[in-house]
């Protein structure tokens, strides 16, 4: 990964993951996910990496998707 991006969102389940990555590409924050899942059990986590530059942005956005799903972890 390049340097300069920051993990701004994690969870244990992907698909939420992808959410925060396409509501931040929708408002033209560049997102990437790495997945630190066990393939076979499905343990860990899922990350979501914005750059640094972003990072004010993209918390206030995630703030908000968080209010909406007041059930998904950080």
């Amino acid at each position: 990964m390049e340097k300069n991006w920051n993990k701004i969102y994690s969870t244990s389940n992907f698909y939420t993951a992808e959410m925060v990555r396409q509501m931040l590409i929708d408002n033209n924050i560049p997102a990437v996910i790495m997945n630190k899942q066990d393939s076979s059990y499905r343990f860990g986590f899922v990350e979501v990496f914005i750059h640094q530059d972003n990072e004010t942005a993209a918390k206030a956005l995630i703030a908000e998707f968080d209010a909406g799903n007041p059930m998904e972890e950080e």
